[in-house]
């Protein structure tokens, strides 16, 4: 079982994430707070905290910076692409806009709870506007979404491995990400 903790200022969508969640066999939403300092203050424990972005007094990217280690999968009404950055540099382990379908959001929770970024395909889309990717790094991005290693790569595009590393780099610069997976999560968003 997943138990999940949700923080949002407002009631109506706490309560209405809390039973979409709730009805999820997995899915055990052990908590609900109104603000930031509401969970940090809180001694329940949860293997994945949604965080509303816009909070009150202390925003959601204050509180995820005082969440070090924890599983933080960052929610709001529009992503903004400096903002989507800044949490995932920050540590969240993804990022959801209110618009995504109750599957949706449990889909993010599963792949939240086991290391993988989840992001909206709106929230990708918006990363992927930040910078024009060139032939060769939509290239590399295509391979990164399939998994491939900077080796495998360099075989299947005939390049030295060290210039697949300086694709790569460019790649996630360029997408405003910090890992392979997210990387990959955009490509195979595309």
């Amino acid at each position: 079982m997943i138990r999940v903790q949700v923080v949002d200022d407002h009631a109506l969508v706490r309560e209405g994430i809390a039973l979409i969640l709730g009805a999820q066999p997995d899915l055990d939403v052990v908590a609900q707070h109104a603000s930031g300092p509401e969970l940090l203050a809180s001694a329940v424990e949860a293997d994945v905290v949604l965080l509303d972005l816009y909070l009150p007094g202390m925003d959601g990217l204050e509180v995820l910076r005082r969440l070090p280690g924890a599983r933080v999968l960052m929610l709001t009404t529009v992503g903004r692409p400096r903002e989507i950055r800044e949490a995932l540099a920050a540590g969240a382990a993804g990022f959801v806009l209110k618009d995504a379908s109750g599957d949706e959001l449990a889909a993010a929770v599963r792949a939240a709870h086991q290391g993988v970024t989840a992001l909206s395909p709106a929230v990708a889309s918006a990363l992927s506007a930040g910078g024009a990717l060139t032939p060769r790094e939509r290239d590399v991005l295509e391979l990164l979404g399939e998994g491939l290693s900077n080796r495998d790569i360099a075989t299947r595009l005939r390049l030295a491995e060290r210039t697949v590393k300086v694709h790569v780099g460019n790649v996630l610069a360029k997408l405003g990400v910090t890992s392979r997976t997210q990387a990959a999560l955009v490509a195979r968003d595309r």
